[in-house]
């Protein structure tokens, strides 16, 4: 009889745990990423839209000097999409355009355009949505910015929502 009684509660509890971890799942589904601003073409990202661009895989150690492989898109492709100038339209005025990123949380990083732009920088920056061929843990995604090469952390922002172009006034 105690075994019945223990099965039956292990499935009673399954019930309630399996559309749980589904709506998480659904949630970060349907996340996204706007990007607006001073931009031709707003956008906003989810996880499909994100993977139809082409992924680049960077290495980045944690606080603890292990090392975790990113995967993602390279800022400035995106930015490319959203018909940001960039390239040989990088200059003067245009020059003064920075990227302000938000979070789910407040925090908020800039970057200068040019910081982004493949003919100004060999840094690889970009939106990642997996670490270690997993998806983001939910305390840093479903969307993380991450900067190769830069010896803080500061701005590996997590918890991505928005991506704004603005021009210093």
């Amino acid at each position: 009889m105690r075994s019945i009684t223990l099965i039956s509660f292990t499935i009673f509890l399954g019930l309630f745990t399996v559309p749980c971890l589904s709506n998480a799942q659904a949630t970060v589904n349907q996340a996204s990423v706007k990007i607006s601003g001073e931009v031709k073409a707003p956008l906003e990202l989810n996880l499909d839209s994100l993977n139809k661009f082409k992924q680049t895989v960077v290495t980045r150690k944690d606080k603890d000097g292990k090392d975790h492989t990113y995967t993602g898109v390279i800022l400035s492709d995106i930015l490319q999409k959203a018909g940001v100038p960039s390239g040989k339209d990088l200059r003067g005025k245009n020059l003064t355009k920075y990227v302000l990123i938000g979070a789910s949380d407040g925090y908020e990083v800039v970057f200068a355009l040019a910081e982004l732009d493949k003919d100004f920088t060999d840094r690889v920056i970009i939106l990642a949505d997996t670490v270690d061929g997993k998806p983001l843990p939910a305390g840093e995604g479903p969307f993380r910015i991450i900067v190769q090469d830069e010896k803080k952390p500061a701005r590996c922002i997590k918890m991505i929502t928005g991506i704004k172009v603005l021009s210093a006034k």
